[in-house]
């Protein structure tokens, strides 16, 4: 595989240190979400650098309007799943809603059972400068964190939804202050959401650590989307995701083709029966 198609060469697990390599060589960082086992393996063969088990879940396979409603035991199967079946990629477990808002000691307490649990690399959650004491609890417990800027979906209530962040000059010096915050409080990385181009490039000049955009432009240290989104699940999707193929219609000509033969009995056929 060559190195315009995998960033990171050589390891056979990515590990915290070789985020940080890849950043120092200016190699970009590929990240998707994974949900299950299947999907896991699959992206992890494809030369997948991070995995990310997203609150998404709530979204793309419980059928929920936000991530909000959530739980860490909703996230927990799905994470080990997506641990068992990945070999290389480093595999990060978002904290959803409710589970380390509280302070560190819940922080801690929530990520512990996730790292006990599942086998995860790393732990995600949202927040800049009031997120800081729940990063440095974590990194003190020898917890990888992932921290989350821009529009961070569990506070899309108090956002009015999706919305762009960052616009205005008052805004970009906050998110800026966010980054170097979490990135003091000892963050292997952060994930900015639905930010200007010219800030996410900004920030990630700036940053130490690398940053990874979905929604923020080219210029982040990698990029990372919902693969429902990327493979083209759904009849929509958001406006900076590329759509790579549309699984979506392939599988229901798929179910359809199958249907139909499930009902005119040419399924199953000699081929795909046994004699005595």
């Amino acid at each position: 595989m060559s190195a315009h198609t995998s960033p990171i060469q050589g390891p056979k697990r990515v590990r915290v240190h070789h985020l940080a390599e890849a950043k120092a060589r200016g190699e970009k960082l590929a990240m998707l979400t994974a949900y299950d086992a299947v999907t896991a393996a699959i992206f992890d063969a494809a030369g997948m650098d991070i995995l990310l088990v997203g609150d998404s879940i709530g979204n793309v396979m419980h059928g929920h309007a936000t991530t909000i409603p959530v739980t860490v035991d909703d996230m927990i199967p799905a994470a080990r799943a997506v641990a068992r079946a990945t070999k290389r990629a480093f595999v990060v477990i978002d904290l959803p809603f409710g589970s380390y808002e509280a302070g560190p000691q819940q922080a801690l307490e929530t990520a512990v059972r996730i790292f006990k649990e599942t086998g995860a690399d790393a732990v995600k959650l949202e927040g800049g400068l009031r997120s800081v004491p729940q990063i440095r609890a974590l990194t003190s417990a020898g917890i990888p964190v992932v921290a989350h800027l821009g529009y961070t979906p569990q506070s899309e209530n108090l956002l009015g939804g999706p919305r762009v962040q960052g616009r205005g000059e008052a805004a970009v010096e906050s998110l800026a202050g966010d980054a170097k915050a979490v990135e003091d409080a000892g963050a292997v990385a952060v994930v900015l959401e639905m930010v200007p181009t010219d800030v996410a490039a900004r920030i990630t000049e700036a940053a130490r650590i690398p940053t990874i955009g979905i929604g923020a432009g080219p210029h982040c240290d990698g990029q990372v989307l919902v693969w429902t989104d990327m493979a083209g699940m759904t009849g929509w999707s958001p406006r900076f995701a590329r759509r790579y193929a549309e699984l979506g219609a392939a599988l229901q000509q798929a179910a359809q083709d199958y249907v139909a033969e499930v009902k005119d009995s040419s399924f199953p056929d000699e081929e795909h029966s046994f004699d005595r």
